[in-house]
């Protein structure tokens, strides 16, 4: 089984930028691609971001790519997630999920989620 935890989250203002981070343990994340999501209240959870276990593959929702960019340390068993020009509308609890055999969109391909982290872009 594995554990996920998210960190990194906050109160930041528009224009501003955050890093966050996912841990696992339990089991390596090294054969997972990872992918982020994310809520806002009152919708669904939406793709983010995703990149295959080798970290040389990755995808981004149109509404973060140029913003936002995904990586991950297979040493540390940590994948990142850092947003740069951070707007109100990326205001959502953040999550982590593993499992998928390679990088993909879809929630339901990931076996594992983490509890979420929340981020808040005051304009």
């Amino acid at each position: 089984q594995v554990q996920l935890v998210e960190s990194g989250g906050g109160l930041v203002q528009a224009g501003g930028s955050l890093r966050l981070s996912c841990a696992a343990s339990g089991r390596t994340l090294r054969n997972y691609a990872m992918g982020w999501f994310r809520q806002a209240p009152g919708k669904e959870r939406e793709f983010v971001a995703t990149i295959s276990w080798s970290g040389g593959v990755t995808d981004y929702a149109d509404s973060v790519k140029g913003r936002f960019t995904i990586s991950r340390d297979n040493a540390k068993n940590t994948v990142y997630l850092v947003m740069n020009s951070l707007k109100p509308e990326d205001t959502a609890v953040y999550y982590c999920a593993a499992g998928a055999t390679s990088p993909t969109r879809k929630r339901s391909w990931y076996d594992h989620w983490g509890q979420g982290t929340q981020v808040t872009v005051s304009s």
